[in-house]
């Protein structure tokens, strides 16, 4: 599989960890469209949120709890947590992620 998001959970490929948990990994993204723009990435590859939360409703769980301690971490208390799901909706990876931004990062 050539997935860039295994790669990343796997420490093949270089990213700096905003935070981690049992089963996901937090990172910042490489293009951020905010002042905080935090990726949220189950290690067990899923192609998308629908997917994730049919197979493993415990993972999908971890990685919501770890998108909302990433917020308290990087923001001052206002964020969008967002999933997209298929092309059509703008997801460009085809590993399940959590997207966290705000424009109010913390100091």
């Amino acid at each position: 599989m050539d997935c860039i998001f295994c790669k990343i959970t796997k420490g093949e490929l270089p990213a700096t960890f905003v935070a981690e948990s049992e089963h996901a990994v937090a990172f910042n993204d490489i293009s951020p469209r905010q002042p905080v723009h935090v990726l949220v990435v189950p290690r067990v590859h899923y192609t998308d949120i629908a997917e994730l939360a049919v197979a493993d409703p415990e993972v999908l769980a971890d990685v919501i709890q770890l998108g909302v301690r990433v917020a308290e971490l990087t923001s001052t208390g206002s964020f969008r947590l967002q999933f997209n799901t298929g092309i059509e909706a703008g997801q460009t990876v085809f590993h399940a992620h959590a997207h966290i931004t705000s424009t109010t990062p913390r100091a």
